[in-house]
């Protein structure tokens, strides 16, 4: 009797939970280009153009209502079999109209949203940069298509699994300096960005100053005369060659560390792997902690 009686009580609760957390439609929402936009009812067929929310819909559960999907989304499998529509510069807008979406995810990059307002297609920007966005722009996508509880426990999940890896990283008494590479031009990232709140995370001091940006392109000579005692993203071969670099700590200690396979495109986005690149980040900067 005692159990029938918690079954119930939790299955009255979790039908209280899933209706308290559903998402009352026409929803409006001011999206990341300052619009206010309108959705009249669920969407069922949604287009995104940017793999962290490609990647977002699938962790909470809105995989299936995926049409089609930029040229960059590879993640989960389960989105590579979908119509492909371009890139954020090269849009195919005419493979995106004939797919028929009732939402499309933008970035508010490009140039998208006007010509596909224009076609009748309600567009929605929802573009993470920072590190706390990452969190909030889950929570709205989680909105926007009726999986705001999956949302919710998703952010909670990637807080949790972060949590863990700053217990190990947060007290590490040497803390190396690093420069980030994310491009030969050379690009890097600012301590605010979220790949600069990672770095942070994971047990490295930044030698790219805030005042510089959030993903600024650096003078070579600034880098040399910081002398990082870790420099990421790029292997030793190509840093030995370039002028002055070979003077840095990070070479004179075998401390160039190009990405494993797979980690740089995983840390280049703001979504629900988040930990995952954290943990992949924490393990070059402080490997004896992960043996």
């Amino acid at each position: 009797m005692k159990t029938v009686l918690i079954k119930t009580t939790l299955t009255a609760a979790l039908a209280l939970s899933a209706s308290a957390a559903a998402t009352t439609y026409p929803l409006t929402i001011t999206d990341d280009l300052g619009r206010k936009v309108t959705l009249k009812a669920e969407p069922k067929r949604i287009i995104s153009v940017l793999p962290s929310s490609s990647e977002t819909l699938c962790a909470i559960g809105a995989c299936d209502k995926l049409v089609g999907v930029d040229d960059y989304s590879d993640y989960p499998q389960q989105v590579t079999k979908l119509p492909k529509v371009g890139g954020l510069y090269n849009p195919n807008i005419e493979a995106i109209v004939a797919l028929k979406p009732d939402l499309v995810l933008i970035s508010q990059y490009g140039k998208l949203a006007e010509p596909l307002a224009q076609a009748g297609i309600t567009v929605m920007a929802v573009n993470p940069e920072t590190y706390d966005e990452v969190f909030s722009k889950t929570l709205v996508l989680g909105r926007l298509v009726n999986r705001e509880a999956q949302a919710k426990a998703l952010v909670l999940k990637m807080r949790q699994d972060i949590a863990r890896i700053e217990i190990l990283t947060k007290n590490v008494v040497k803390k190396p300096t690093a420069y980030y590479e994310i491009d030969p031009t050379p690009y890097s990232i600012g301590p605010n960005s979220f790949m600069g709140v990672l770095l942070t995370k994971a047990g490295a001091r930044n030698i790219i100053p805030a005042s510089m940006g959030d993903f600024p392109k650096v003078d070579p000579e600034f880098i040399v005369k910081a002398n990082p005692q870790l420099i990421l993203g790029v292997d030793a071969k190509t840093v030995a060659a370039r002028p002055g670099w070979n003077t840095t700590a990070a070479v004179k200690t075998s401390r160039v560390l190009d990405l494993p396979a797979g980690l740089g495109t995983i840390l280049s986005r703001p979504g629900p792997r988040l930990p995952e690149a954290l943990r992949g980040l924490a393990k070059l900067v402080h490997p004896g902690l992960f043996k």
